[in-house]
């Protein structure tokens, strides 16, 4: 079996060399491809990604930047994995996570597994943030009657084949609610296992946005109700 690495990346220069070494670096029962999407990064993290020579890395430079979940699901079809894991290019959470991730859905228990920054508590994350978080979770577990914890966390990891069937309209961070109210209202089951989370603030590169908050609640319920 293989897994898929579903990487987008915009401006992260400083990270993305740690972050595909410490993937390569993983250890899983599974062969990996790492596939990376560039937003037209314009601060030297495109001149990196030009240098990387591996087998199983496939780069794909976007000629315009069309927002993380655009390029989610461009790499989306570029996988040819047996199960799809989604990871963030910088270093807030940790490629060492994957044999906890991987797991439920190889011993056959879901199809989907979603890494939890908020079954233990808040941790190290912003009040604001944590309680627009809170906000989107609990209105998707109202919605579809579901029991998850952080709809917003990156690491999403499934078998390929719950996308069948699957449209999306996000082309940004809302993307993340979107994916996860559709997993939902198909019907699909989803099991959380708790990771580690070391959130970094706008100075040191993160792209988060308030209004992205409206526009994932809007996400939600257009996906519940078709709107």
């Amino acid at each position: 079996m293989k897994l898929s690495i579903v990487m987008a990346v915009y401006n992260e220069k400083d990270s993305i060399a740690e972050v595909i070494r410490r993937i390569q670096k993983v250890e899983i029962p599974l062969k990996k491809e790492i596939i990376i999407i560039d937003g037209c990064s314009d601060d030297g993290t495109r001149e990196l990604l030009r240098e990387v020579k591996a087998d199983n890395i496939k780069v794909i430079f976007e000629e315009s930047k069309s927002g993380k979940g655009s390029a989610l699901q461009l790499g989306f079809k570029y996988a040819t994995g047996d199960i799809i894991l989604i990871q963030d290019a910088d270093l807030e959470i940790d490629p060492f996570e994957y044999p906890a991730l991987v797991k439920p859905i190889l011993d056959g228990r879901t199809k989907i597994v979603y890494g939890s920054r908020f079954i233990n508590g808040r941790g190290k994350t912003g009040i604001i943030n944590y309680m627009g978080n809170r906000l989107m979770t609990t209105t998707a577990n109202i919605l579809f009657g579901s029991n998850l914890t952080d709809i917003e966390t990156c690491y999403k990891v499934f078998r390929r084949e719950v996308l069948d069937g699957l449209e999306f309209s996000c082309k940004g961070f809302d993307f993340d609610a979107e994916l996860t109210s559709s997993f939902l209202k198909k019907g699909e089951r989803i099991i959380e296992v708790p990771i580690s989370y070391d959130p970094r603030d706008k100075k040191a590169g993160k792209k988060l946005h308030w209004i992205t908050g409206f526009t994932s609640l809007r996400a939600i319920l257009k996906t519940k109700f078709s709107l």
